[in-house]
């Protein structure tokens, strides 16, 4: 039995920008988990996962090409991960087999609503570690990342692979993204092995790890509404080429200032930064009256208002229009009186804390 677990993330600042290549986010890894157990299997492979009911999903390989063939042919995140493995274990000459993977989660809640806490990406990456093991592909960190990214942009073109990177390497990061169409046109062209050490199609992208803030307490609130990641940043990219209140690269340039600024308060160990956040959140409203979309919903605003009212900084995390708000406060501050009023507006405070870091990465 081979088991392997992925946490959880949140974005503290740059989303959206992310989505560009080059363009830069903070991160943060948190201590729930995705769990893939894998045990080896015969004659075919089955996934079981509370995602696809009460039956284990029944995979094969067609003979004459070795492709993993489904019944239903689901494509998600799960099987993206299955097929960019298994092409890189076929370009390396190593011998199929099969195997049963075993899916948990603790990134929703007891109904199955997600908390936004980046459970796609966290289950790529706990697929792809526990197939890494089970060939002994023997990948590195580095590695495991861009094969969890090569499968995801298979599933999600547009996705920035920020939630990857903070399930791969843990603790707080300032992440940059590669430009994904070119990775996906040299995937095509080339194969997997050959993507993985390619050098233009990752230039400009990379990992930096920030110093765990000491001077910061962590908040996280629920709003209990789901939102759509994808659906929002294409809405978001959509409106580009109406005529915004906002030029859209004018979002861009004061997103990265808020997070080099965020950089800059982390290295001094956190001071400053709940006044970062607060421009952060700014930089998102400004987004979305610019854009038609609603980032900052009644309950997001709630959330950060109360923060703010109490000393501290607060805004959505991620695309927003639901799901999570992180808060930002001095280690001295006094934060009972944000959680009940937080419970009065019907906000569920989540009970997390970074997943501790696992190693040094400043570049690909």
């Amino acid at each position: 039995m081979i088991e392997q677990r992925a946490p959880g993330k949140l974005y503290i600042a740059g989303e959206y920008a992310v989505v560009d290549p080059g363009q830069p986010a903070v991160i943060v890894a948190v201590d729930r988990y995705i769990t893939v157990q894998l045990s080896e299997g015969s004659q075919v492979g089955r996934v079981r996962s509370s995602a696809y009911g009460r039956s284990p999903l029944v995979w094969v390989r067609d003979d004459a090409s070795d492709r993993i063939v489904l019944e239903h042919q689901p494509y998600d995140y799960v099987f993206a991960a299955i097929t960019a493995v298994e092409q890189l274990r076929s370009e390396r000459s190593l011998p199929p087999r099969y195997y049963d993977l075993d899916i948990s989660s603790e990134l929703d809640d007891v109904s199955g609503r997600k908390f936004g806490l980046g459970s796609s990406a966290a289950v790529t990456v706990a697929v792809v570690a526990a197939l890494d093991e089970f060939y002994g592909l023997g990948l590195g960190e580095v590695e495991r990342f861009k094969l969890a990214l090569l499968a995801t942009i298979e599933v999600a073109p547009t996705a920035s692979g920020g939630d990857l990177a903070a399930s791969t390497f843990g603790g707080w990061i300032r992440y940059a993204s590669p430009d994904r169409g070119a990775l996906r046109a040299h995937r095509a062209a080339h194969g997997v092995s050959a993507t993985l050490s390619a050098g233009q199609e990752w230039a400009g992208s990379g990992v930096t790890r920030l110093a765990h803030p000491d001077a910061l307490q962590l908040l996280v609130g629920w709003t209990g509404s789901p939102a759509s990641t994808e659906r929002l940043v294409e809405q978001v990219r959509t409106s580009e080429s109406r005529t915004p209140l906002q030029p859209y690269p004018t979002f861009v340039a004061d997103s990265r200032a808020c997070v080099d600024a965020l950089v800059e308060a982390f290295a001094r160990g956190g001071a400053g930064a709940p006044e970062v956040l607060g421009r952060a959140r700014r930089v998102l409203q400004r987004l979305g009256a610019s854009s038609g979309i609603t980032i900052e919903t009644p309950q997001l605003r709630d959330l950060c208002d109360i923060a703010e009212r109490h000393g501290a900084g607060g805004k959505p995390s991620g695309a927003g229009g639901g799901d999570c708000g992180v808060v930002l406060a001095d280690a001295d501050l006094a934060t009972e009186p944000i959680l009940r009023e937080w419970e009065a507006n019907d906000i569920r405070r989540l009970s997390l804390a970074p997943h501790p870091a696992s190693g040094g990465v400043d570049a690909f």
